[in-house]
């Protein structure tokens, strides 16, 4: 008994062993940077006035929510709001068109789906950059197609311009994220049985009536489960405007992730902290709608 007993300590011993790094290294390398992080949102730290490192409490928020005319986290936050919904709904609308016309083979559709599906496999940074050659004022594809066609007829600073900077940058980011709702709508599509398609043909359903009653009602899990993952992804990606307009002209296409990264950079850890804070709870919220969408879906399957 005593060998046995030995034997399985030492078993034990090894499985803790093995266990520790998998415990030990997320407690390091994000844990405690999380906890570090949130208790800096309540600090005045600035790594340019490190003797006035303190304790303000709720001063940076304060300072982020001040009622004044000219604070910008407020259009930052109009930004967001713009970025998020209208990358989203051009998003998944064309991304749906676009699966629904590959739901069936056709002649060249493999070469067709790699050509659709390439930029998601590109680093946001790199499209980033792409597109901000296209949208350059003096020698970008952009004006030098509009001047073609005479659309425009001097060229347009489409980045420097603060009523076009943001929206440039949400109409790369739409192109970048149609992939993501093609490649999942298009695998959901070809679950479908195209038994209840025929049934519905035999008796008398239209197309229109074929996608409201059979499409749409037999892929809804997939598609409330993309929009809502599609939701975090969008907000918690700066990389486009960054790579493209780092906030600029004037912070005029900033949105909270983006700002955050510009507070970091400029050594303001307390405000960029507060700032990561809420962007926390706002995903934190919507985590909480993804799990509960997903139990209620999962109900209604059985």
């Amino acid at each position: 008994m005593n060998g046995v007993g030995k034997l399985k300590r030492k078993r034990n011993r090894y499985i803790v062993c093995l266990l520790l790094p998998s415990i030990i290294l997320p407690m390091i390398f994000t844990y405690y940077p999380m906890l570090k992080g949130s208790m800096m949102a309540f600090q005045s730290y600035n790594l340019m006035d490190i003797s006035n490192i303190k304790w303000i409490g709720f001063g940076n928020f304060r300072k982020l929510f001040a009622p004044n005319p000219s604070n910008s986290f407020y259009t930052i936050l109009g930004n967001t709001l713009k970025w998020v919904c209208v990358s989203l709904f051009f998003q998944f609308t064309i991304g749906f068109g676009i699966a629904l016309m590959l739901k069936k083979k056709f002649r060249g559709s493999g070469i067709y789906q790699g050509l659709i599906f390439f930029p998601w496999a590109v680093s946001g940074f790199v499209i980033g950059i792409m597109w901000r050659w296209m949208f350059n004022g003096t020698s970008g594809v952009i004006n030098d197609m509009l001047r073609r066609i005479g659309m425009v007829s001097e060229p347009i600073g489409w980045l420097a311009d603060k009523k076009t900077a943001l929206y440039s940058c949400i109409f790369a980011n739409i192109w970048y994220g149609i992939p993501f709702f093609t490649i999942m709508i298009t695998a959901a599509l070809r679950g479908v049985s195209e038994d209840l398609y025929e049934a519905a043909s035999v008796d008398g359903a239209n197309a229109w009536v074929k996608f409201w009653c059979i499409t749409v009602p037999s892929i809804r899990s997939v598609l409330l489960l993309t929009l809502l993952m599609r939701v975090i992804w969008i907000f918690n990606f700066p990389d486009l405007i960054y790579s493209m307009t780092q906030g600029g002209p004037a912070g005029s296409s900033h949105i909270v992730t983006s700002y955050m990264m510009q507070l970091v950079q400029s050594l303001d850890y307390g405000l960029a902290s507060a700032v990561g804070l809420l962007s926390i709870l706002f995903m934190i919220f919507f985590v909480i709608i993804y799990l509960a969408a997903t139990k209620h879906l999962s109900g209604a399957d059985e």
